[in-house]
């Protein structure tokens, strides 16, 4: 029997106000920890962040020594070519680091996945990971950052903040602080997760349930809304059909009344053709 793992986390309102404890989406974090391969993504990412600034001249790219320091022979020391050769000071350098050089790795997409799958499984466990509603500031402020992470007692620890999305006020109010990093959650690496200590998601990046008493306090307020809702529909049905028929109304009499004139004109015609009769 395979036994599934299932993890909850505690949650925060945006004003850094406790709730109830939120459950992880299992989908994702199911328990896999796969050191191995957290380690090879880690080493591949910080490996790919090398630049080949590191570059050294060999005897023929030194200027200097095309001419023979002294001849050959008659003066009791070594022989030489040139005083650019390795040797020498001011010479070339042997086997050297060159600009030439390629640090990339490459490493498989379901390799990454699984990395990063690994390392929020990780934080998880260690009871790291933390719910916010929704980080959301009038302004960029880094005091208004400040004030959030102190409410959540992580100021003092390695905190990676990933928000649903791209927040630019948010990123704005962490940029001075030194151990706070915000980033989107489609783009956090697995170096990125390992690095901080706690990480602070919003409830929308990775879409975890809200809590059992705000899911029942909800309810009502939601079963209300769709019964306001339906009567409007109702109300508007019922005053459309009353304008339809209003409507019908006044074209059956307006109908009635042309058919009716006729009759008229008849009764007054053999009025007049009995006239004559009754004269004679």
């Amino acid at each position: 029997m395979e036994q599934t793992t299932t993890y909850d986390a505690a949650a925060y309102a945006a004003d850094g106000t406790a709730r109830a404890r939120v459950t992880l989406p299992a989908e994702l974090f199911d328990g896999t920890v796969n050191v191995p391969v957290m380690h090879q993504a880690v080493k591949a990412y910080l490996a790919n962040q090398r630049q080949a600034n590191a570059h050294t001249k060999n005897r023929k790219h030194v200027t200097g020594g095309n001419q023979k320091p002294w001849k050959q022979k008659g003066t009791g020391r070594a022989r030489q070519g040139s005083t650019r050769a390795p040797h020498w000071v001011g010479g070339g350098t042997v086997f050297g680091p060159t600009s030439d050089r390629n640090y990339t790795e490459k490493v498989q997409r379901q390799v990454r996945q699984l990395a990063r799958k690994s390392a929020l499984n990780a934080r998880a466990r260690e009871e790291a990971l933390m719910v916010v509603e929704q980080i959301s500031f009038d302004s960029p402020k880094t005091s208004l950052m400040r004030d959030l992470l102190k409410k959540l007692g992580v100021w003092e620890r390695k905190v990676l903040v990933l928000t649903d999305g791209a927040n630019t006020v948010a990123h704005l109010s962490a940029r001075n602080l030194p151990n706070v990093h915000v980033m989107p959650y489609s783009e956090a690496s697995t170096y990125h997760i390992l690095w901080s200590d706690v990480l602070v998601v919003e409830s929308g990046a990775i879409g975890a349930a809200p809590a059992e008493g705000e899911a029942k306090a909800k309810a009502p307020a939601k079963k209300a809304a769709a019964k306001k809702t339906t009567a409007k529909k109702a109300t508007a049905k019922k005053a459309t059909k009353t304008a339809k028929s209003a409507k019908a109304g006044e074209a059956e009499g307006a109908e009635a009344e042309p058919a009716a004139k006729p009759r008229k004109r008849a009764a007054t015609k053999k009025t007049a053709g009995d006239s004559p009769a009754t004269e004679e």
